[in-house]
């Protein structure tokens, strides 16, 4: 993919690391799983142009954790169910104490 123009997202996005130095080819899991989880509309859809939708459903299916609006929005837009998210699998398999 290093023939591909570099993806424009907001700053605020990757606040906590070098923006500037992210490498969008090496840290790709990283870079899907921020955007989706902090990007908006705009993000989402230059995150799809620069990965594809293939690479981007590998991802977000595998990953260990999405936050759960995350996960339903992640399956709209992959046409995924969200029971196919290993991280519901995992969330599923270790339920969280009872709220009081």
């Amino acid at each position: 993919m290093t023939d591909k123009a570099k993806p424009i997202f907001e700053k605020r996005i990757f606040w906590d690391v070098d923006f500037d130095h992210i490498d969008y080819d090496v840290k790709f899991r990283f870079v899907i799983e921020r955007v989706f989880e902090r990007g908006d509309v705009e993000d989402i859809r230059n995150c799809r142009r620069y990965y594809g939708d293939e690479k981007i459903s590998a991802v977000l299916l595998s990953a260990k954790f999405l936050s759960e609006v995350t996960m339903y929005l992640a399956s709209a837009v992959i046409s995924k169910t969200v029971t196919e998210f290993r991280c519901f699998k995992l969330r599923q398999s270790n339920p969280e104490l009872f709220p009081y």
